[in-house]
């Protein structure tokens, strides 16, 4: 049987001090700022009313957001939407006036923005409630998704690496969430759903590392838990980079050309691929090694009795 041979091409597990110092000032910077800013909630969140206006000519948002002050919508939000000719407006939810009122009223005001015709190209409702049941369901959603984690990787593996794989993925989903919080960006729907979609390609990227590591533990005979550690992940590392790149390409294109409405989630996306591949190399395989793995937890299960059995 060929050994492997431990090969010292990039040192991780040296640098994972380090790495741990940055991944806890980032978190902390995260939280603060979820707490301290918060989310900017989409209307899917919030409820109320979005509607799109297009016109003959480039609208001044300054103006858009005077006129809308002027007919009574002092916390309407207004920002372009694909070109200077489109704009899109948030309306905050009220109790005194119908929907269609509302968005009557609104879209008049929206008229005497600029000069020139507007169309009116879209208007859309979302009760409080609604958006109350579906911030609930998003928080249930993301806990379900990580205690099926943990259960799966246990199973699969050994309970320091499911413990591994969780602080990993939190530290994904803290830090994209913390950016979005951090720049104001609006978290809607599309991104709840890239934040998902993040917890399973960093898994996916965290279950590889963890099966190679598992795997040398097994067959390298020389070495610490951190130099079985490193090798693990210089191997896979090739892999690693090639599904990153190619996933940030698509990516990067879908931000570039894919429109407006699209550019959350693939925002979203973008950061935790990013995050997602760092936390698999230093996250996942510090946090292993911080519990204490050894070559003895790896080792398969000697069943008593097996070399009798083993006989006719």
């Amino acid at each position: 049987m060929q050994l492997f041979k431990l090969k010292r091409a990039i040192d991780f597990m040296g640098m994972r001090k380090l790495a741990i110092a940055l991944s806890a000032t980032a978190i902390l910077i995260a939280i603060a700022s979820m707490a301290m800013r918060g989310m900017d909630l989409g209307i899917d969140f919030t409820g109320g009313t979005l509607i799109e206006v297009g016109y003959q000519q480039s609208a001044d948002l300054s103006k858009v957001r005077d006129s809308l002050a002027e007919a009574g919508f002092q916390d309407a939000t207004a920002q372009h939407f694909g070109t200077t000719r489109e704009v899109l407006v948030n309306l905050a939810p009220r109790t005194d006036m119908s929907n269609a009122a509302l968005s009557d009223q609104a879209f008049s005001a929206l008229k005497q923005a600029t000069e020139g015709e507007a169309e009116l190209r879209r208007v859309e409702f979302v009760g409080p409630q609604v958006g109350d049941e579906l911030t609930e369901d998003g928080g249930l959603a993301m806990l379900y998704a990580l205690i099926g984690i943990l259960i799966y990787v246990a199973m699969r593996f050994e309970y320091r690496f499911a413990v591994g794989s969780i602080v990993a993925l939190v530290h994904d989903v803290v830090i994209t969430m913390g950016i979005f919080s951090l720049f104001q960006i609006e978290f809607d729907l599309p991104v709840l759903a890239a934040v998902l979609a993040v917890i399973g390609y960093s898994l996916n990227d965290t279950i590889v590392v963890y099966d190679r590591i598992r795997e040398n533990f097994r067959k390298m005979r020389k070495g610490t838990p951190a130099e079985i550690v490193n090798a693990s992940l210089n191997q896979t590392l090739s892999r690693t980079m090639m599904t990153s790149v190619t996933t940030l390409l698509v990516l990067i294109a879908l931000f570039m050309l894919g429109g407006e409405i699209i550019h959350g989630f693939a925002l979203a996306l973008i950061i935790g691929v990013v995050v997602g591949t760092y936390s698999s190399i230093y996250v996942a395989s510090t946090a292993v090694l911080m519990l204490g793995i050894s070559k003895a937890d790896m080792m398969p299960v000697k069943r008593e009795g097996a070399d009798v059995d083993a006989h006719p």
